[in-house]
């Protein structure tokens, strides 16, 4: 009867540890799996040019900089399709860019993932997406997010690339 009840209050006390909410993000949990579905997220710039870097150096490819201007150009298309909860054409945004001055202007614009890890991974999957983050003419980046709760998609994502200004 004691191995009994022994079993039973083991396999209570497993299946209250399976709901259990997972665990809320530490200071030491890397920027890149910070969840950006909250309203006061900001995607990790440095963190994101550093992972895109590494990933362009794998294949070859120059480094990016964080550019301010593209960071704010970004920041402005993520709000603009939280609020139209949708995502923005490409080429609409490559314009955009390219009448900024801008030389050389890509985009990947999306929606859904909720840290910046899921990006990248889902961008390199996609050839579309995957071209951007390795644009052998980019040396400059800017990036992202906006959220907005109400939204099949909670999160939207833009990551822009370019060369020098003209």
């Amino acid at each position: 009867m004691t191995r009994i009840l022994l079993l039973l209050v083991l396999t209570a006390a497993a299946l209250s540890a399976c709901s259990a909410p997972p665990p809320k993000p530490t200071a030491t949990t890397p920027s890149f799996y910070l969840p950006m579905a909250r309203a006061d997220a900001t995607v990790d710039a440095a963190m994101a040019r550093d992972m895109i870097t590494g990933y362009r150096q794998n294949k070859g490819l120059g480094p990016l900089a964080v550019d301010a201007d593209l960071q704010a150009i970004a920041q402005a298309e993520a709000r603009a399709m939280a609020a139209a909860d949708k995502p923005s054409s490409a080429e609409a945004v490559k314009a955009r860019l390219a009448s900024a001055g801008f030389r050389n202007p890509a985009a990947n614009l999306s929606a859904g993932y909720y840290t910046l890890a899921e990006a990248f991974s889902g961008w390199r999957e996609s050839p579309q997406h995957n071209r951007v983050l390795l644009d052998s003419q980019a040396t400059r980046i800017g990036i992202a997010t906006a959220y907005t709760p109400n939204s099949k998609y909670k999160v939207y994502w833009v990551m822009v690339v370019a060369s020098d200004r003209r």
